[in-house]
């Protein structure tokens, strides 16, 4: 598909929007990326799944060193577990190279749907027994590896496949599979998420599925909507950011399903 400057500065203006409103409610946008893209502008699957994980690479990074820096990160677990994921991201690329367009459409969407589902647990349902932790720590040993070569292999493979973040699959590993608390899972999340996104970047760029027009597009889109938003966030409703949160991947989930 030939990309035009035109084309990059409607998406540009399309994801500055978009990334107001999900910096407004503090949601992931990875998921409404690609429907956007396919459905919105007609990019192909596998060229949208690829800008939306490179883009990913980006967007976390400042996450990363932000958590990093308040004390919220394991860099052991996350650097472990990231790196085996990259490994599982990169596999990933080019598995979705092989699956029809149309069959990678509908499984992208019911990964989203199923991201939702969690999302909404764990807002819904914060003392659910699957989100909490064991309260003690996992650093070293067969279990430690064992969890971070299987569970990064899979969380790397799905987000490749499907170009997504995979998060709440993340962090539940993060709380289950290692005992981090809270606040240590959410800022490990974002160094786990950091080699699996350059990994996968990478993978499509290689495939021939990275445009760097779109992928320019995305990034000034959403990140300067994404701070617009953030200045509002306080003034939104607690309900309804919650509401959004869990919306947000189940529609672009939904679109894709179309």
């Amino acid at each position: 598909m030939d990309i035009s400057l035109m084309l990059g500065l409607e998406v540009c203006l399309a994801t500055l929007l978009m990334g107001t409103i999900l910096g407004l409610v503090g949601a992931g946008g990875a998921g409404v990326v690609i429907a956007l893209l396919t459905f919105g502008f007609g990019v192909p699957i596998h060229l949208a799944l690829g800008v939306s994980l490179a883009a990913m690479a980006f967007t976390t990074l400042s996450g990363a060193i932000s958590h990093y820096r308040e004390g919220n990160v394991v860099p052991k677990t996350g650097i472990v577990f990231g790196l085996v994921g990259a490994v599982g991201a990169f596999i990933g690329t080019h598995l979705a190279t092989i699956i029809p367009g149309q069959d990678l459409h509908y499984a992208t969407g019911l990964m989203l749907i199923a991201t939702a589902c969690l999302i909404c647990i764990r807002v819904y349902f914060p003392n659910n027994p699957i989100f909490i932790s064991r309260n003690q720590e996992v650093i070293g040993g067969n279990r430690f590896w064992m969890t971070a070569l299987i569970s990064g292999l899979i969380c790397g493979l799905l987000s490749g496949t499907f170009g997504i973040g995979a998060t709440p699959f993340i962090q539940l590993v993060l709380m289950i599979g290692f005992g981090l608390d809270l606040f240590k899972t959410v800022g490990t999340t974002m160094l786990v998420i950091l080699p699996i996104a350059c990994a996968g970047g990478v993978g499509y760029f290689l495939e021939g599925n990275l445009n760097f027009i779109l992928l320019l597009a995305v990034l000034i889109g959403l990140t300067l909507g994404a701070y617009i938003g953030a200045k509002g966030t306080r003034r939104v409703p607690r309900w309804f950011l919650k509401l959004m949160m869990v919306l947000t991947p189940f529609i672009g989930g939904v679109i894709l399903l179309l």
